[in-house]
């Protein structure tokens, strides 16, 4: 399934002694297009996407904008409710969540439900926690600033300038090895625990996620993804086809039918977010402040 949205909010200067702000400099200005696909060889797909657009420029600010990937893990339609948990769970916690609140506290909040929530379900349904896992990489947007949250191997790249630059982390065994120097970049490609997590969202009944964030500029594009895309598809292909201006609905479907093509053996999804304009600021405080 495809979709795209452009969302901008612009503000009106009520006195006419302010001075003067062209409307794209006035609110973020985001556009984005996600796509789903189960691949060449899996029969259901358990990956699941989601997001939170605010519906004026009051939430804009208040709250901004929420964008998640979640990949099942555990096979026969468990990653399949794990994933969807997880991504509900997110999403509505975004949605009442406390105006204002700095998104670096939001997220690691929520991440955290939502792996409680995964948990209880499997247990629930007498899985056990542990038989019912995802991975899941989000990110939320506000103001001049986008707060990357992950547990898992999803990952979410930043393409600026013609470069596609990882933001996180994978949380698996092989990537460990080569941070500790016990194995190369090389070998970890092709050895047979690459896809071996060391986190997942609802294996334990608390979650480490990891919380990162970066400030954007006009023309970056955010990507989120799954294994089953970035495991055929290189960072610099990315950087080609989501890169400079490029529509972002061709570029979604470019990527999925290119991971199909050199591989397909799992579910592919991506999500690509677009900045268009930000509203720069600082923070003193804990509270934004607005920069001329």
């Amino acid at each position: 399934m495809l979709a795209s949205h452009r969302g901008s909010f612009y503000s009106s200067l009520s006195s006419a002694a302010a001075a003067p702000v062209l409307p794209h400099n006035a609110m973020l200005d985001v556009e984005f297009a996600e796509l789903s696909d189960p691949g060449r060889v899996r029969e259901h797909n358990e990956d699941f996407l989601g997001h939170v657009l605010p519906a004026s420029p009051a939430e804009a600010r208040s709250h901004g904008w929420l964008f998640t990937l979640a990949d099942g893990v555990g096979g026969q339609e468990r990653g399949e409710v794990a994933s969807r948990t997880a991504v509900e769970s997110l999403l509505g916690g975004f949605r009442r969540a406390a105006a204002g609140e700095a998104l670096s506290a939001t997220l690691p909040r929520l991440l955290q439900d939502a792996n409680l929530r995964v948990y209880e379900t499997g247990t629930a349904t007498g899985l056990g926690g542990a038989a019912m896992a995802t991975t899941l990489v989000a990110c939320a947007l506000r103001y001049d600033r986008a707060v990357i949250g992950h547990v898992g191997d999803s990952r979410c790249y930043l393409v600026r300038h013609r470069t596609a630059t990882l933001l996180t982390r994978d949380h698996t065994v092989v990537n460990d090895q080569v941070r500790m120097g016990l194995i190369s970049a090389e070998e970890a490609a092709q050895a047979e625990t690459r896809h071996v997590l060391t986190r997942s969202l609802g294996t334990n009944l608390f979650v480490n996620a990891d919380i990162k964030e970066h400030q954007v500029i006009p023309g970056d594009v955010l990507v989120l993804c799954c294994d089953g895309l970035y495991g055929s598809v290189l960072a610099a292909d990315i950087a080609a086809l989501a890169g400079d201006g490029a529509e972002l609905e061709n570029a979604a479907r470019g990527l999925v039918d290119l991971a199909n093509q050199r591989d397909g053996g799992d579910n592919i999804s991506v999500q690509l977010i677009r900045v268009r304009s930000v509203e720069r600021v600082g923070m003193y405080r804990g509270r934004p402040y607005k920069l001329r």
